[in-house]
């Protein structure tokens, strides 16, 4: 009887974590009935944690390969990680950070180009880490008349709610495709006759580049900048000037000159 009590205790914690999306923030699930149910419901989910070693059998195995269906990353980690994601709520090994909105496909991006009748342009951010970059590269791509994001499955910032709340809004209106590949997305983006515009230091001047035709612009990650394959993909790379001691730009304050410069050019207003 006291083992009933002792389940029934945990179960209630569990379902208590599941309701309130967890102690540890909003869109947090802790449990592995309540990241069940969360699932099956359709519920987007960002990126699944279990705890270290648990992958290999058992039903943390079988939890993981379903969140994987549904297009959810699925990571490793020791149960400190665990515990810190969900404020020390029941979580049994098992935490799921549910997405903000569900991801787009890149060709719901040229879908809305056509729609607008515009050139595709498409921003590219490989490997954020820090969901605020990514929150405000979503809230210029939206003003800038971006018709999508496209980020990397691996090694990226999702759609979690910091994003969300970062982006003011604006994740609601741009589309965000989740790619496995960015590489070879950027070869099928140039099979359609995409240009491909890389930003780095070592590039031609920004305000150079003829940003009106079919254009993505990919921008690096905070700390080591474009992967040495995306740079490799790209048609041209840009640069701003940089006239002060530090070397780079913060990730989306370069989107947002870049991006604007597309617009400018776009919009056909002339510089003085």
């Amino acid at each position: 009887m006291r083992e009933d009590r002792n389940r029934q205790g945990s179960d209630r914690k569990e379902q208590a974590a599941g309701r309130a999306g967890g102690a540890g923030g909003e869109g947090v699930i802790a449990g592995r009935n309540a990241v069940t149910e969360a699932l099956r419901s359709g519920r987007p989910i960002d990126t699944l944690y279990v705890a270290r070693g648990s992958l290999e059998k058992g039903s943390l195995a079988a939890l993981a390969a379903k969140a994987r269906q549904a297009g959810a990353n699925v990571k490793e980690a020791d149960v400190k990680k665990l515990d810190a994601l969900c404020g020390g709520a029941v979580h049994q090994g098992v935490v799921a950070l549910a997405a903000a909105k569900e991801f787009s496909t890149v060709e719901d991006m040229f879908r809305l180009a056509e729609e607008r009748g515009e050139p595709p342009f498409l921003i590219l951010a490989d490997e954020l880490a820090d969901p605020h970059n990514l929150g405000a590269i979503l809230r210029t791509a939206e003003c800038a008349g971006a018709h999508g994001v496209i980020i990397p499955k691996r090694r990226s910032v999702g759609l979690t709610y910091t994003v969300g709340k970062a982006s003011a809004g604006a994740l609601e209106y741009v589309p965000v495709a989740r790619v496995a590949n960015l590489p070879a997305c950027m070869e099928e983006l140039k099979r359609r006759g995409v240009w491909i515009y890389g930003a780095d230091m070592d590039g031609g001047a920004w305000c150079e580049a003829d940003l009106t035709g079919p254009v993505a612009l990919v921008i690096g990650s905070e700390g080591f900048g474009m992967g040495r394959l995306v740079k490799e993909k790209c048609d041209f790379i840009i640069s701003l000037p940089m006239k002060g001691n530090i070397t780079s730009l913060n990730a989306s304050v370069a989107c947002g000159v870049l991006a604007y410069e597309v617009a400018r050019q776009r919009a056909g207003i002339r510089a003085r």
